[in-house]
């Protein structure tokens, strides 16, 4: 993976690698890894030796939350999680694919993407979350 320094977005995962992944960052010196990607490591300060890095698609529920009251035009209820992943590093992401009352800590969880609207140009704006159960 090439160096942080090169600042690409982690969008840059989920739409060009396959099958997508989140890109976050690893430090040299102490083996720390973000996401998003840094430029610094969060674990002991350093701002060299700091490379991008595909994080896996697969990760577990730590902790969740159902929303139920959201803006117009956003359908409710949906869970709203945090999900651990191997590399040590937690990501805030929707889950989709269960109901809400089905969540529960430790649920295996897989990356999917999703479109979560239009630009001004029409285009799809792609995001990310993650989808109860075992990738197949």
């Amino acid at each position: 993976m090439p160096a942080v320094a090169a600042a690409r977005p982690f969008r840059d995962g989920l739409l060009k690698l396959t099958p997508p992944r989140l890109l976050g960052s690893r430090c040299d010196r102490c083996a720390t890894v973000s996401f998003p990607a840094r430029e610094f490591c969060p674990g002991c300060r350093a701002v060299e030796g700091i490379r991008g890095t595909e994080l896996s698609p697969a990760g577990t529920v730590y902790s969740f939350t159902v929303v139920r009251q959201a803006p117009p035009g956003v359908e409710v209820p949906y869970v709203l999680a945090y999900v651990d992943l191997p590399e040590g590093v937690r990501v805030l992401a929707q889950i989709s694919g269960v109901a809400p009352e089905d969540v529960a800590i430790g649920l295996p969880v897989h990356l999917e993407l999703t479109t979560t609207g239009q630009d001004a140009d029409g285009a799809d704006l792609v995001g990310y979350r993650f989808r109860a159960g075992v990738a197949a």
